[in-house]
């Protein structure tokens, strides 16, 4: 059986399948009752953050009779006494559509509200901010539209008293509080007690967010005088509490409908499910105007309801990025709603399809709880050219009818490397789960299954090793491996092998049921959550705190590939309880996970290679070495040499010049994460400064000072590029009088003075077209002298006393003289991009490195291919140096984000 190698408990348990998802910046968000709870799970005992889900006020949609309350169709509105709202569907987003390039999660809650939270990277708080709720948009828009209905007329208005949950009550009906309190319900069917929203809120909505601009349909927004219609104007919300003194029962301004009418407009703004699409990309020529980047940079969230429409919101990438606050709002707007089933939509999932092309296409999968599956296709310009918000640009590839109409719990969806090819995963109520293998282009679909795989409902599906295996879970507590074979689905043993397994057995094993599963960025592990059984539980210590937990599982000991008969080449007794054959797996699928980062534009978020290398270094360092070898001949190295670590490094130094960027990030993390750990970030930083492979004062392992140098070398390489390509456009934007170094998406290089004294100091190691390109600096200095007078006489924030330049890692400065004396030096540190001394503002922070940023690396750093050589002599149009479409370290390429407190949340990529 497989053993978990971390696990943490949860205060609360999950409700609804997919409870668990896994966001692009490595944190994990688990929806547990009425909470979101979201972990590091390179922490996962640390700092967590927070989101709590409240009460809201109903939706004036209209008033019934009292005697249409007993209708079918609006029982379980009225008999419903949920006390409190739960989360039922939680999603992030991609990289890149938080404000500080981080990513949007958009939580669905039994109300049927969406809501749409931020990271507090800027609040110093746990609660994470809530950014808009989509669903108060929705409304705007269907008001605007009287919710398809034809127009009431003004004769059926009703004019009665009633309360503030939409029917028509009895004037002389008196009763008391307490039974008021269980008459009170609202179109979600919650109980809608102790509110103190206020009437005018509810009529204009909730205040606009500064950080997300709205682009809904203008004539749905909502204002207090009279932008929304006569016939749907809002009850005064009661404001009252306890015993207080009786008033006169209100007048009803609503429209009186049917009951049908107000279950159909109860289930459209019931939101069930929500999904969002990856980054979609488009080329300007789409755009009806030129503007900015971002402006065709953006992702969809897709919004399931139980009227069986789902709505899409177009949702822009903020201009740029900042850590101090929002200046650049991000643009939301509805750009359609597709009637997808005739029942509620119960699973959405998205992938993306043809990604390298001008024009991508969005794959969409819809499950329902009438059985049926759709699958649907949408490209890219439409998303934006879309006007007709009841046309959603998504058109039907397949729909798969089951015969028994067994309701559809996950999807799980899938592009495959071959183009036009998907997969497609379907888990039902039933426990059953079959696969789809489709091929878009000519609109083929073969089936794979029905296996019964669970006994009860299917909560969650995971595609991993592009899709080679499918993990399922279920509410019975069990989790199952399956491998995909051509058309074939087997199911497969979890390994049972652990490296570097923890001690948990302070947790107690009484799971009950498992409510979602999510596979890790880099797919050597799975995270399940997991429901305890309160009963087995001690009620007055563990009952209590102990609800559910979250569990991680190794998975990299799995049989992707049909591996030929290969040896290891060391002692696998070093290692016990592996075979051979699993470590063999492991080092196929470490490799594997590692060619997959080489891509510039996939995040760089490798907690688990890291954390699975440094398990198997504790117990067995020279399989580490090994597989790292054999990582190291195939990325740098085009000869072949023996396969020892000794010899490869040097080999690997002598291949920097033509390595692609993103290869040097990978191996400056896995140098100072998984061979110099013991190390912290500051101490590398300084020996690095004047290191060689002689200095003693370092290490007394050779190997470690190999390693050292091989890190030392590498980043010298990145940041002689760095160097060069802002030498190439200062000089671009030197010769061109008409400079956009104003617009935010350009890129202007800074610090010309620190970075001529590095060349300078650092003459005998920087090629020489380096130093040809630094002399030519000085002339073109002349032209702008007055804006580099600055750089060149550098001032200590503290003390305002001179700042000499001696390392481009920090600066020292020489102290105001008092009475004849220097006074207190301060150390500062240098900008890892310009060099120059940073301000004292909130800067960009690399969780790697520890550098300290303030001027973010322009794009073509991060974008340089292998057997790339960068002519230093070339100057580049103005026009085509850009800043990073993600902040990103320039020695690291992790994802920077601003310096929390340790109490306080915040990702490790690695």
């Amino acid at each position: 059986m497989a053993s978990r190698f971390q696990a943490v408990t949860l205060v609360d348990s999950p409700s609804y399948p997919n409870s668990i998802a896994w966001s692009d910046e490595n944190l994990i968000a688990v929806a547990s009752g009425h909470l979101v709870t979201i972990l590091n799970p390179a922490l996962p005992f640390g700092p967590r953050g927070l989101i709590s889900i409240n009460r809201s006020e109903p939706y004036p949609i209209g008033a019934v009779k009292r005697e249409d309350l007993a209708s079918g169709c609006l029982l379980p509105t009225t008999l419903n006494r949920d006390p409190r709202p739960s989360v039922r569907s939680v999603s992030w987003s991609n990289l890149g559509m938080a404000p500080n390039s981080g990513c949007f999660l958009a939580v669905c809650t039994t109300e049927g509200h969406v809501k749409l939270y931020r990271p507090p990277f800027r609040d110093f708080c746990a609660e994470w901010i809530e950014v808009l709720d989509l669903t108060d948009r929705l409304y705007d828009y269907l008001a605007s539209i009287s919710f398809e209905d034809p127009d009431i007329p003004p004769s059926e208005i009703s004019n009665e008293p009633v309360t503030n949950h939409g029917y028509v009550d009895d004037p002389t009906d008196s009763v008391s509080v307490e039974e008021q309190k269980r008459r009170k319900v609202n179109n979600f069917g919650v109980r809608n007690a102790g509110l103190e929203t206020s009437c005018d809120q509810i009529s204009r909505g909730p205040s606009p967010s500064p950080e997300l601009e709205g682009q809904g349909p203008p004539k749905g927004r909502c204002t207090k005088s009279g932008g929304r219609k006569s016939s749907h104007q809002i009850v005064p919300a009661t404001r009252g509490r306890g015993r207080s003194a009786k008033k006169p029962p209100e007048v009803c301004s609503l429209p009186l409908i049917t009951a049908d009418q107000y279950a159909s407009r109860s289930a459209m703004l019931s939101s069930l499910v929500v999904a969002w699409s990856p980054l979609l990309k488009l080329s300007s020529r789409f755009c009806g105007a030129p503007e900015i980047n971002s402006s065709i940079c953006f992702s969809l969230l897709a919004v399931g309801s139980k009227s069986g429409k789902i709505s899409f919101w177009r949702i822009n990438v903020p201009e740029y990025y900042s850590i101090e606050q929002s200046l650049a709002p991000t643009r939301v707007e509805l750009i359609g709603i597709l009637k997808a089933h005739s029942s509620w939509v119960t699973a959405i999932s998205c992938a993306l399809l043809a990604s390298d092309s001008s024009s991508p296409q969005v794959l969409l999968a819809t499950g329902s709880s009438d059985g049926s599956v759709r699958i649907w296709i949408g490209h890219g310009e439409e998303f934006l050219k879309s006007t007709e918000v009841n046309n959603a640009p998504f058109y039907p590839l397949k729909e798969i009818i089951n015969i028994y109409a067994v309701p559809v719990s996950v999807l799980a969806l899938m592009p495959t490397q071959s183009l036009h090819k998907m997969l497609l995963a379907v888990g039902r109520t039933s426990g059953a789960i079959e696969v789809w293998i489709g091929d878009t282009s000519v609109k083929t679909f073969n089936k794979a299954g029905p296996y019964d795989a669970h006994d009860q409902v299917v909560t969650g599906l995971a595609w991993a090793f592009d899709g080679c295996f499918l993990y399922s879970c279920s509410q019975d507590n069990f989790v199952r491996s399956w491998s995909l074979r051509g058309s074939s689905l087997s199911e497969m043993p979890i390994p049972s092998s652990s490296p570097g397994l923890r001690s948990v057995s302070d947790m107690p094993d009484v799971f009950i049921s498992c409510l979602g599963l999510v596979v890790s960025p880099s797919n050597l592990a799975v995270a399940m959550v997991r429901s305890f059984d309160v009963n087995q539980l001690d009620h007055m210590y563990e009952a209590r705190l102990q609800k559910a937990a979250v569990e991680f599982f190794w998975i990299g000991g799995h049989q992707k590939d049909i591996l030929s008969n290969t040896s290891l080449e060391f002692d696998i007794e070093a290692l016990p309880g592996f075979t051979e054959k699993e470590l063999v797996y492991w080092e196929s699928n470490i490799l594997w996970s590692l060619k997959q980062y080489e891509h510039w534009d996939k995040p760089l978020v490798i907690w688990d290679i890291v954390a699975a290398l440094l398990a198997f270094k504790w117990s067995a360092p020279d399989y580490v070495d090994h597989v790292l070898v054999k990582w190291l001949s195939s990325s740098f190295v085009d000869v072949h040499v023996e396969r020892s670590i000794g010899k490869v490094l040097p080999h690997v130094c002598k291949s920097f010049c033509k390595a692609a960027s993103r290869q040097l990030h990978l191996l400056n993390i896995i140098c100072r994460q998984v061979i110099l750990p013991e190390l912290n970030a500051d101490e590398i930083n300084s020996n690095l400064l004047n290191f060689t492979v002689d200095n003693p004062n370092f290490a007394q392992d050779k190997q470690h000072k190999l390693w050292m140098d091989l890190l030392s070398r590498s980043e010298k390489e990145l940041r002689e590029r760095l160097v060069g390509i802002s030498f190439s456009a200062y000089r671009s934007f030197a010769s061109n009088s008409a400079t956009t170094s104003s617009e935010p998406e350009y890129w202007y290089p800074f610090g010309m003075a620190q970075m001529e004294q590095w060349v300078a100091n650092n003459n005998h190691q920087v090629h020489d077209q380096l130093k040809v390109v630094a002399t030519e600096i000085k002339t073109c200095k002349r032209s702008r002298c007055i804006e580099l007078a600055e750089e060149d006489k550098e001032q200590c924030s503290y003390c305002s006393a001179p700042v000499p330049f001696e390392s481009p890692e920090f600066g020292v400065c020489r102290g105001m003289e008092s009475n004849g004396s220097s006074g207190q030096q301060h150390k500062l540190a240098r900008c890892a991009v310009t060099m120059l001394v940073c301000p004292i503002t909130p800067l960009w922070l690399c969780k790697c490195c520890q550098r300290w940023i303030s001027k973010l690396a322009p794009e073509s750093l991060f974008k340089m291919p292998q057997q790339y050589c960068l002519d230093y002599k070339f100057s580049p149009e103005p026009s085509s140096i850009k800043v990073a479409s993600k902040p990103q370290c320039p020695f690291c390429g992790i994802l920077l984000q601003r310096s929390q407190p340790e109490f306080l949340l915040s990702p490790l990529p690695v």
